[in-house]
């Protein structure tokens, strides 16, 4: 389902919240938007921008995710595995929902851009996926953050080594780009995994639904024909500041010098709707931890028997994971800490727990590593790693890949503890007797 056909489905579960008073896109539409945060917010009475609707939040939890691709919540992981283990060809179609409307040239001022908090550079477009074609790989696409410096020109940071910015140093010439806003789920998450190179994201992203591409008017690349907006132009090699703007880990990043892209049109559908994402909120966390989620499933799978996985937002979506496990063996546990860290390079911590744990409930996981751990035996600490460059903590060197002290936490039944494998009811909590509420309350 496209963005539009998710919203009235959401509408009709009640989750949709419509604010329909006058709301400024200077801090004060973020600020409301973070109040309201884990709930698909349509903003239709955006000041300065009549005309214009303006969306959050709609991938600030599973429940929406699962909702998009008519699966349970915790089978979307499987979803993402099986699509990007097997994507097919998206069509290519004539006739664009997103290009009802074409400004040639764009003008950036017409879009409800919002400044999200008071210390950023200025206004940020945050949803954006950016499609570029490298020359030796084909098309790949990736999200990237957007300092509009003027009505023509913003400020893309590119993330070194990674995809857009690998065609972008292969070019001498402007890099053309096209950038995506008001995309469907699962083009959004497609947009967040990391295929190997050759693969086209919008490949996975037809094989978890229908994604018709559009060719855009002033260059050669494909878009999602169903997207609200497209910005068409050229990835220059001139630099401009970027930053600073408060990333995922809701710490501010620092200024750059990043390249500038000229637009040369805008397209939209009519009522288009801006999808705006909160920086380091539900939303950015779950789009960046879900679609790692599968490749730490799969190294695991290599070594353990592992039922799911789970990229928590209180590590930011990125550098914490719980790894669920069908313990075979004593060293399971530690051999799934391991393998997480092979599956997913960015995990500075991950616990590794029993089937009888619920993975996405943070307490649950807390009284596992309460009653199950012992940390001389059950906690592995891994000296000096690479890491992420969005941990504040890791230690950055300009020009290196940053590092970090790693931890992983066996709370599994321990097999070596009295109760063990064979007899673990002295590790398993003690349910109430259920009763039927009715009977006593009137």
């Amino acid at each position: 389902m496209n963005l539009r056909e998710f919203l009235n489905a959401a509408s009709e579960k009640g989750w949709l919240v419509r604010i329909n008073r006058p709301v400024d896109p200077e801090l004060e539409l973020a600020a409301v938007a973070y109040a309201l945060d884990g709930r698909p917010v349509l903003f239709e009475n955006v000041v300065g921008h009549s005309g214009w609707r303006v969306v959050t939040g709609v991938a600030s939890a599973r429940k929406h995710f699962a909702l998009a691709l008519e699966a349970n919540p915790g089978d979307v992981i499987f979803r993402l595995a099986e699509a990007q283990a097997h994507p097919l060809p998206a069509p290519v179609v004539d006739d664009a929902p997103c290009q009802e409307v074409v400004h040639r040239p764009g003008d950036l001022d017409t879009l409800p851009i919002l400044k999200h908090l008071p210390d950023d550079a200025g206004p940020y477009v945050t949803a954006g996926v950016a499609i570029v074609r490298d020359p030796d790989t084909g098309l790949n696409a990736s999200y990237h953050r957007l300092l509009p410096l003027d009505e023509r020109h913003v400020a893309a940071r590119l993330v070194e080594h990674r995809g857009a910015y690998n065609a972008w140093k292969k070019t001498e010439r402007d890099l053309p780009i096209a950038i995506a806003i008001g995309l469907p789920l699962h083009v959004l998450l497609a947009a967040s995994m990391s295929p190997p190179a050759g693969v086209f994201e919008m490949d996975i992203a037809q094989a978890l639904a229908p994604t018709p591409l559009a060719r855009c008017l002033t260059n050669d690349l494909l878009v999602p024909a169903e997207a609200e907006i497209v910005l068409e132009g050229r990835l220059t090699h001139r630099l401009a500041a970027e930053g600073p703007f408060v990333d995922l880990t809701e710490t501010s990043d620092i200024v750059r010098q990043q390249p500038v892209i000229v637009i040369d049109a805008i397209t939209h559908r009519r009522d288009p709707i801006y999808h705006a994402l909160l920086p380091g909120q539900l939303e950015h966390k779950l789009l960046m931890g879900m679609p790692k989620e599968p490749g730490i499933y799969a190294a695991v799978r290599e070594v353990a028997d592992v039922r799911n996985v789970h990229i928590t937002p209180g590590g930011a979506s990125w550098l914490h994971a719980v790894v669920q496990i069908a313990k075979r063996h004593p060293d399971d546990g530690r051999r799934a800490i391991e393998a997480a860290y092979r599956g997913h390079g960015s995990l500075k911590h991950v616990v590794v727990v029993d089937e009888d744990i619920d993975i996405f409930d943070p307490n649950d996981v807390e009284w596992a590593i309460a009653t199950r751990v012992q940390a001389g035996r059950d906690v592995i600490i891994f000296r000096d790693q690479p890491s992420s460059s969005l941990d504040p903590s890791a230690r950055h060197v300009p020009g290196q890949k940053s590092r970090s002290d790693k931890a992983g936490v066996d709370a599994t039944i321990p097999w070596d503890a009295p109760g063990g494998p064979s007899h673990p009811e002295h590790f398993r909590r003690i349910p109430f007797p259920k009763v039927n509420l009715a009977d006593y309350l009137p």
